[in-house]
């Protein structure tokens, strides 16, 4: 499976530059047709280093958001990433924070 492989080497090459760092994350998006382990990159990199990491988060939250059309990754996201008062604060990050904003809708407020 090619996404799990991409997501290996993501993992191990998370001291890659970010020209490299970067051709990886689009290289996954190409080949994760579901946004599973656009997810699990997203959690992976904000576990490491949620700062040096966060331009790319970003961009794999955004576009798993648009591959998990059946909302099977995404909903992890919320904790993972906004913590775990996520729900409490709703208000305030989906003003903060558009991907925030777009998973809980699609999650909580169908």
């Amino acid at each position: 499976m090619q996404g799990m492989k991409i997501y290996e080497t993501i993992v191990d090459s998370v001291d890659a530059s970010e020209e490299r760092m970067g051709e990886l994350i689009a290289q996954l998006a190409e080949v994760d047709m579901s946004g599973q382990f656009l997810c699990s990159t997203a959690r992976y990199l904000a576990a490491v280093n949620r700062d040096g990491f966060d331009r790319w988060i970003g961009t794999l939250v955004e576009r798993a958001i648009v591959k998990d059309r059946d909302r099977r990754y995404i909903g992890s996201l919320l904790e993972a990433l906004w913590g775990a008062d996520f729900k409490e604060r709703s208000a305030e990050l989906s003003a903060a924070d558009d991907n925030f904003r777009r998973i809980y809708k699609r999650i909580y407020l169908k």
